[in-house]
């Protein structure tokens, strides 16, 4: 109706046009600043990432022990360590995890074992037979299961601290094999009595299975090797990573206890800590063996656990981190840590702007190639910077750990490719943590995955369920097809190789989620079928 009398008089024409004229540079301008706000936040994670190698090469030696304070089994000062295995329906493994712990060097006298059980299904015999097995050879070991599950992992440890033996908590989760001497090894560096933790580096035991733990592996070493040695080594916050890790119990008490309002508690328990004033140590050449997820189901799980529990702890403790007495470097590394998920969501900004950016000058009359040579080719080189970084920081990684690092960059790629695959879950993930949108814990499932030969699909157990997160993957990457094909026509094909790689990654984590829900659907049919004739 208004439009009508718009085109019936002049004047009242021209307004309208020069109404939505100003419109559409209003939307003109608040889309380039969204999009430039996007690319400085890449930017500083990418930039984050040469801090952290040159930090490394700066410190790295500081995170080393000193052989020569290794703790002899014959030493009568030797304290009570308790050791925690929470566990939660971990039949494939809890008698993996039970058997290495047991294998602990350590005078029987002072080491008391706490099998954390909240299963709910056979794993809870399984346990309580390990369990009896080895209190009868004379081990300090007990069996404590719950039925409530309240506060999840923390709660477990929470209650099991509450009648613990030691002065010292070593925990190790089920995906875990501590190395028989990793107590003695560590034990030592509590003679500072400043020091509330130690933490030991991830290890693998699966690396080479599948091209989904390879990636992965990449990732773990990226953290291990250059993150928290960079940060330990140089003094500045750095996490408990959940697991192969010890803490003294007096440490957790004064910084408030096991607290379950996030999804990361050994995040949200380090920094309360190190607010209260105590040390960590982490040492990179005391290695713990794990099993990394090797179904794309449990690792989107756990990423989105990881990622939402880490903006969850940003948002309870950022405003007690800035109002603290402590050096700008150490606050600037602690912010930066607590939201360095945000690249998530930065990188679905950047997709989605993709299509509308090639086609700006048809919509909006602006185009950025009509801005000047210098102003493009600076804005592409401070791109290149960021975007390399990454690249950069886990290709490093790699040079640290293994003779063979060249051939193994081959994998390089890969791990780009589901890093931003993932990206829409652990959006989500970022998206409720920051609204406050509460979800139950979800453990990542472990399935004794250790040599190659060794079938997923006669693993079926513990399979995550399918979500609607496949079909947004699949549509975001038909979508990054879609601006790859534009690009072309438009003769703008500068963003095309990121595109790609990201679409690539989308299809990819969508298709494996889909491939593993097919291969439960059809286990979940054939056990049908075979109790029909039974019924019969």
């Amino acid at each position: 109706m208004a439009l009508n009398v718009a085109l019936q008089n002049p004047l009242t024409f021209w307004v309208f046009l020069k109404f939505l004229s100003q419109m559409l540079t209003v939307v003109t301008v608040l889309f380039l600043g969204i999009y430039a706000l996007d690319i400085l936040g890449l930017f500083f994670f990418g930039i984050h990432t040469y801090i952290m190698v040159y930090l490394y090469k700066k410190y790295n030696t500081n995170c080393d022990t000193d052989p020569s304070r290794n703790l002899s089994l014959d030493d009568p000062s030797l304290p009570i360590v308790t050791v925690q295995l929470p566990i939660f329906n971990e039949f494939y493994v809890v008698d993996r995890l039970i058997d290495s712990t047991i294998a602990l060097k350590y005078p029987k006298d002072k080491l008391e074992i706490q099998v954390l059980d909240d299963s709910t299904d056979e794993t809870i015999q399984k346990a309580a037979s390990l369990v009896a097995k080895y209190k009868a050879q004379g081990f300090d070991i007990h069996h404590l299961h719950r039925t409530n599950r309240v506060g999840h992992k923390a709660g477990a440890l929470d209650e099991g601290m509450r009648v613990s033996k030691g002065d010292y908590i070593a925990i190790f989760d089920a995906d875990f094999m501590p190395d028989p001497d990793f107590l003695l090894k560590t034990m030592a560096y509590f003679d500072d009595p400043q020091i509330g933790m130690v933490q030991a580096r991830w290890g693998h035991i699966n690396a080479d299975y599948n091209i989904l733990t390879k990636a992965q592996s990449f990732g773990i070493d990226g953290h291990f090797m250059i993150e928290q040695v960079a940060r330990n080594g140089s003094k500045l916050w750095m996490n408990f990573n959940g697991t192969a890790g010890t803490w003294r119990k007096k440490t957790i008490e004064d910084a408030g206890g096991w607290e379950h309002d996030t999804l990361t508690e050994d995040f949200d328990l380090s920094y309360r800590a190190e607010l209260r004033g105590w040390k960590f140590r982490y040492f990179k050449d005391v290695v713990c063996p794990a099993e990394i997820p090797a179904m794309m189901s449990a690792y989107k799980s756990q990423q989105f656990r990881w990622c939402k529990g880490s903006i969850q702890t940003a948002v309870k403790l950022l405003p007690r981190i800035w109002k603290a007495d402590l050096p700008w470097k150490t606050k600037a590394e602690a912010v930066t840590h607590l939201i360095n998920y945000s690249v998530h969501p930065l990188m679905i900004v950047n997709i989605l702007f993709s299509a509308p950016l090639l086609l700006m000058e048809y919509w909006s009359g602006f185009s950025f190639y009509d801005l000047p040579l210098e102003v493009l080719s600076g804005t592409a080189a401070v791109l290149s910077i960021g975007s390399v970084g990454p690249l950069f920081f886990y290709a490093y990684s790699q040079k640290t750990l293994y003779k063979d690092w060249k051939k193994r960059l081959v994998y390089l790629p890969i791990l780009i490719m589901i890093g931003t695959g993932i990206a829409i879950v652990n959006t989500r993930a970022w998206l409720e943590a920051v609204l406050g949108i509460q979800s139950s814990f979800k453990r990542t499932p472990k399935l004794r995955i250790e040599k190659n030969t060794d079938a997923l699909k006669d693993r079926l157990k513990y399979t995550v369920p399918l979500d609607f997160h496949v079909v947004l993957e699949f549509l975001l990457g038909c979508y990054c097809v879609f601006s790859v094909v534009l690009s072309f026509l438009v003769g703008r094909p500068y963003i095309v190789g990121f595109l790609l790689i990201y679409g690539i990654g989308f299809f990819f984590v969508a298709f494996k989620s889909f491939q593993e829900f097919t291969w439960k659907y059809k286990e979940t049919r054939n056990a049908a079928q075979e109790e029909i004739p039974q019924e019969a």
